[in-house]
């Protein structure tokens, strides 16, 4: 991949009530363009809209790829991946970093019931399947809306130049832990 091709990489930071979302545009060398941040409610249903609040503050047609550090933040938020690929249009990649075997149904049905409940298993029963790429000596977790599974993989091995934590995400993580902290000062 040539040094200069772009992700937006989106990762989150809580502690309480509003989770903090960072939206952060890298190039495949590592040099980082621009930031922008949003936020969502823990426990909502509003994760979706502010991702694709970033992509469309950012507005960056330079960028190719969207790297998601999560398809839950922000307890349980889940993020319908077709919706923000149709909204950024681009490729979507849904990268998580621990094994999962059991998936995130038995902790939706202990944190909510009824129409919550409902909505949450219908959102996570239409993400695409993970499938586990290896980035070194590490694996990662890839969930993938726009692009075949070996091509996704190619991409996120791209993006992570070492460690198992694509450079997108990485910095993306960094600067949303950093504005939930001045937030929360702020806040007092």
């Amino acid at each position: 991949m040539k040094p200069g091709v772009r992700a937006l990489g989106v990762a989150e930071s809580f502690r309480d009530e509003r989770s903090t979302l960072a939206g952060v545009v890298v190039r495949a060398d590592r040099v980082v363009d621009e930031f922008a941040f949003a936020s969502c409610t823990v426990g909502g249903t509003d994760a979706t809209d502010a991702v694709c609040s970033l992509t469309d503050r950012l507005a960056r047609e330079d960028v190719r790829y969207v790297f998601l550090g999560a398809v839950a933040p922000a307890w349980y938020n889940l993020l319908d991946l077709s919706r923000i690929h149709e909204r950024a249009g681009r490729p979507v990649l849904a990268v998580t970093f621990e094994a999962s075997d059991d998936g995130l149904e038995a902790g939706l049905r202990d944190a909510f019931s009824d129409d919550e409940l409902a909505d949450r298993l219908e959102r996570y029963r239409a993400l695409p399947p993970r499938q586990a790429v290896d980035v070194g000596d590490e694996t990662v977790y890839v969930r993938a809306v726009g692009l075949e599974a070996n091509e996704a993989a190619t991409v996120v091995r791209a993006f992570t130049p070492e460690g198992g934590r694509p450079e997108p995400l990485r910095v993306a993580r960094l600067a949303a832990r950093a504005g939930d902290e001045y937030r929360r000062e702020l806040e007092g």
